[in-house]
């Protein structure tokens, strides 16, 4: 069980370790005054319906209560640790899982665990001004719990870093605090962390796509041979569920709501629906258009060495290592990548070890893909014939095979001009960014909801959808 008495709840027998102890009591008021600098704007007195987690059981882990945020209780949380576990993969399948972080290792993984636990103060960052334009009380909710989860994660990566790193690690832990979303001078590690997100639809694709790419990252994590990292990661997949079902139940629910509109008007001519207050359909498609892109490029290379030495080190498996059926080793198994070779997109056979981030890249695919066939129900069902696609994976890249072409989303190279020409078609031009922004109006009474979005077909926590999920004092 987790234990609540302490300043810092947790089930890591914290009280017995004296000198970690006051370290991490130290770090907490540092995360505080972050929070406060950083998290959700103007949100200090709000009472909000957060769930918190009171133990790792998966069948019964959540208590849910209005808290205000600054009283969130952050804690420590591990999965519980397996008796007698075995190493699944790579050079040392078959040993006992490190209690203890390997010397030789200790750069990488360290690297590793900051990389991983920069991305979630980054998105409270990103995510800070969306409260000031919620479509609903229940969103707004929503948007809060995200955002304290984050903070909770970021809480689970610092614990290792003062538990297993030494001095560095207490740096490191200093450093997540510093680094800043788009900052000029100390951005976030990734990207993709430091872009804006500007708008809810925005915060709904994020959550849809780009925490997805957390819960791969996590995913593979959570087969680390550092027993640790694995059972850390294997909690926050737990937590990171929901943030999912948010963002793909938010753009469902904007689908929904522009489909009811193109009904009543009888029309998919994008100025009268702009006029009547929703989101046309292709402009959502655009969306969905770059945020796959962008979070496409945090896989990293589609070769890569570095994933093939991480794999066989032991610090980071595949999506779900246990169940594939192969030697785990990969030293002669093949894996199929894409290539660009002049004018043409090519696919060949590498080395599957050198190819895993593509893997994972390709697991997260299936998955977002999986998503976007649950969205396309919805036009079909109002009896439209529009079909949101995802692009081809080289669309719009910077990092990888083709980071240096342009390629159209059905996976034509074009020229420098055929791109300036048309990738307005394909992404969200400043028209449509600033169409959707004039949408973006606070709704708080309960039960009502922004015209731009349908209502979500239940509560939060078998509480009905016009509960006062966020009480404004």
């Amino acid at each position: 069980m987790i234990n609540y008495s302490e300043r810092i709840p947790n089930n890591v027998n914290l009280s017995e370790n004296k000198t970690l102890q006051r370290a991490l009591e130290h770090w907490q008021p540092a995360f505080l005054n972050w929070w406060q600098d950083m998290g959700p704007e103007g949100s200090t007195d709000y009472d909000v319906y957060l769930r918190t987690a009171v133990s790792v059981d998966p069948t019964g882990w959540a208590h849910f209560d209005h808290v205000k945020m600054p009283d969130y209780r952050w804690g420590i949380f591990l999965a519980p640790q397996e008796q007698d576990k075995k190493i699944t993969f790579g050079d040392h399948k078959g040993d006992d899982v490190w209690q203890e972080v390997p010397g030789e290792y200790r750069s990488t993984l360290r690297r590793i665990i900051v990389t991983q636990g920069d991305t979630e103060p980054a998105s409270v960052e990103q995510q800070r001004h969306l409260g000031l334009t919620a479509p609903s009380l229940y969103d707004l909710r929503n948007l809060f719990q995200v955002n304290v989860e984050e903070g909770r994660h970021l809480w689970a990566m610092v614990y290792l870093l003062h538990a297993h790193f030494g001095r560095d690690g207490r740096e490191e832990g200093e450093a997540l605090l510093e680094r800043r979303s788009g900052d000029e001078d100390n951005p976030r590690i990734l990207t993709a962390f430091n872009e804006k997100t500007p708008d809810w639809l925005s915060f709904f694709m994020f959550t849809f796509i780009t925490d997805r790419d957390g819960k791969y990252q996590l995913a593979s994590l959570a087969e680390s041979a550092f027993d640790p990292l694995a059972r850390t990661c294997k909690f926050m997949l737990t937590e990171e569920a929901h943030h999912l079902f948010v963002g793909e139940s938010g753009i469902a629910r904007i689908i929904q709501r522009t489909c009811e509109v193109m009904q009543q008007l009888k029309t998919d001519d994008k100025d009268k629906l702009r006029a009547a207050g929703v989101i046309d359909l292709p402009t959502l498609q655009k969306y969905l258009n770059f945020h796959f892109s962008v979070t496409s490029d945090l896989y990293g290379n589609e070769v890569s060495s570095n994933a093939a030495t991480y794999y066989t080190t032991g610090l980071k498996g595949r999506f779900e290592e246990t169940k594939i059926a192969d030697d785990h080793k990969l030293l002669s198994a093949e894996y199929e990548v894409m290539d660009v070779a002049g004018d043409k997109i090519l696919s060949r056979h590498v080395g599957a070890l050198s190819a895993l981030n593509e893997r994972l890249r390709d697991d997260w695919i299936t998955d977002v893909q999986a998503g976007v066939d649950r969205w396309n129900r919805i036009p079909a069902k109002f009896g439209f014939d529009f079909r949101f696609t995802l692009p081809h994976k080289g669309f719009h890249r910077a990092i990888g095979m083709f980071a240096d072409v342009h390629v159209s989303p059905d996976g034509r190279l074009l020229s420098e001009a055929e791109w300036t020409h048309q990738h307005l078609n394909w992404l969200p031009s400043d028209e449509d960014r600033l169409y959707v922004h004039s949408l973006m109006g606070r709704c708080l009474e309960p039960g009502k909801f922004a015209n731009w979005i349908a209502p979500p077909a239940r509560g939060i926590n078998n509480k009905p959808v016009d509960f006062d999920y966020v009480r404004f004092n």
